[in-house]
């Protein structure tokens, strides 16, 4: 009797921390499993005798297509690349699809880059011809990885916006009027189109994620709290502003292992260090490194240095802010409330904190190892 009564007690007094304990499990252990949807751009601009597309992918996701690494080494020669441009060339063309009031028209002219950052642009130019009704389709969707999303940008010939839209494998066409398109007007309204995509980067990047939860799980002060959320903040602003703007480039081979080594740390100085007053230095400097990974995903999208570049910066770090700071507010009062038991404390923290650090290995392996 005194048993039953005894474990009714534990189950009155633990199932509420326990339930939101396996949320938090889950939000450790599910980035070792999944994987940040692929993201690319297409960005298209009107000029005087032609449409310009540019469509840019990651170097790795085109590899799946198009194997370009022939030793299989991690890195791209210029004769890999020129053996391979032939396949890349064909596959550009095949890339994208340019219909008029009904008629399909052909690309005259295609090229294929691939810069320093390891991404790969296709460059296609159509020429003009009249009619109203253009219908824009991205036909590479469907052979890149489940979950591939392409972030399509219509331009006039002074760059500034027209129309945006997120594409997918389901809904990888965009149609619009020519006629009512104010091509000659200036209407700047990128800053929209990147604050949730920035906000999305946050909320889908697992690796960023397992660190912020690693770092906020640790508990302390809501000054200490605030001091690591902040010093995160700005550190990882500078070094998104420095890649961005092409000041600082550090290649995505050695950021994306850095990443994960960070999760690492984070997770076993949960276990083997408690006091976290200094930890918002630590923070800084790792916080300088996710900034690197941060400003991948903007090249992804096609934006690189210059004064075109000042508004999607700004809008796209708002946008990661923004979901740092709902992700905070939603977990740090289930976490200061679980702390008020000392059991949380004692096992789960470095339960959670161990799970963290095994993401952060299996990170890890994959972008060095299986790279």
């Amino acid at each position: 009797m005194f048993n039953q009564m005894n474990r009714a007690n534990l189950i009155q007094l633990f199932g509420p921390a326990i339930r939101v304990l396996l949320v938090l499990l889950t939000l450790a252990t599910a980035p070792a499993f999944a994987h940040d949807p692929g993201l690319s751009a297409a960005r298209l601009k009107f000029g005087g005798d032609k449409l310009a597309v540019r469509l840019t992918f990651a170097r790795d996701e085109i590899a799946l297509i198009a194997p370009m690494d022939a030793d299989r080494d991690g890195r791209i020669t210029q004769p890999e690349f020129d053996a391979a441009r032939a396949r890349l060339e064909s596959l550009a063309k095949e890339s994208f699809a340019v219909r008029l009031d009904g008629r399909e028209i052909p690309p005259s002219a295609v090229a294929v880059v691939l810069d320093e950052s390891n991404a790969i642009h296709f460059d296609l130019d159509f020429p003009p011809a009249q009619g109203s009704r253009l219908i824009l389709r991205s036909l590479l969707i469907d052979k890149l990885p489940r979950g591939h999303r392409q972030f399509l940008s219509l331009l006039d010939a002074g760059e500034n916006a027209l129309a945006q839209r997120m594409l997918d494998a389901a809904n990888n066409s965009f149609e619009c009027d020519l006629a009512a398109l104010p091509i000659h007007q200036k209407r700047p309204h990128a800053f929209w189109g990147f604050l949730p995509l920035g906000i999305e980067h946050i909320l889908l990047g697992f690796d960023h994620l397992a660190f912020l939860l690693a770092l906020l799980i640790a508990g302390g002060k809501a000054r200490e709290t605030v001091k690591i959320i902040t010093s995160f903040t700005v550190a990882h602003s500078i070094t998104l502003g420095l890649a961005t703007m092409d000041v600082v480039k550090v290649s995505p081979g050695v950021v994306e292992p850095l990443i994960a080594v960070s999760i690492i740390y984070v997770g076993l100085e949960n276990i083997f260090r408690r006091e976290i007053k200094r930890r918002w230095l630590l923070t800084f400097a790792f916080g300088l490194v996710h900034g690197f990974g941060f400003a991948s995903a903007l090249r992804e999208l096609g934006v690189g240095a210059g004064v075109k570049a000042v508004t999607p910066l700004l809008s796209f770090n708002l946008g990661v802010e923004i979901g740092q700071i709902a992700i905070a507010a939603l977990i740090l009062p289930l976490i200061w409330k679980l702390r008020q038991q000392p059991r949380f404390v004692i096992r789960y923290v470095p339960a959670c904190s161990i799970l963290v650090a095994l993401a952060g290995g299996y990170w890890l392996i994959e972008r060095t190892v299986l790279k």
